[in-house]
């Protein structure tokens, strides 16, 4: 069986900020050596508590340069959603490149209890990936087949 064999990660610089109101908090980290993405702490005055079905915008108080041909994914944390019903809205939220502002995270209560988020709690993950652009080539003869063909949505079926 061949294995995929790598020297080490990959890594980035990138330069960030923190606005006064995240000066304590931790930058974005990894929780483990294998972890995919960084956790994102709230960087907010006491508490807010999310209403089951209620949403709200938590400022992480960071700023950041991407380099040209990255984006920051930023995604739920699986314990929030598990737990408590909590996910990022609008999942994956995209930051761009060329975004400067501060990163705020959209959360959304899917759960049935309110949850309260406090200064410093871990509120999502952020994961940096390279970016794919794109340039279209629009076909004047139909595309090529594939076995799948214009199969959709359960297209595949649910069992083996």
């Amino acid at each position: 069986m061949d294995t995929l064999t790598q020297s080490g990660p990959a890594s980035l610089t990138v330069h960030i900020v923190r606005e006064p109101e995240a000066l304590d908090l931790p930058l974005p980290q990894y929780a483990t050596a294998g972890s995919a993405g960084m956790d994102l702490c709230a960087a907010i005055d006491g508490e807010i508590i999310i209403e089951a079905g209620g949403r709200a915008l938590i400022s992480t108080g960071i700023r950041m340069a991407l380099p040209d041909g990255f984006e920051a994914q930023v995604r739920p944390r699986s314990g929030l959603a598990v737990r408590h019903g909590i996910t990022v809205l609008n999942s994956p939220g995209t930051i761009d490149a060329d975004y400067r502002g501060v990163i705020q995270v959209p959360l959304i209560n899917l759960g049935q209890e309110p949850v309260t988020v406090r200064r410093g709690d871990r509120i999502a993950q952020m994961i940096v990936a390279p970016v794919v652009k794109v340039a279209w080539i629009e076909a004047v003869a139909p595309l090529p087949a594939t076995t799948r063909s214009d199969g959709g949505f359960g297209h595949t079926g649910v069992r083996p």
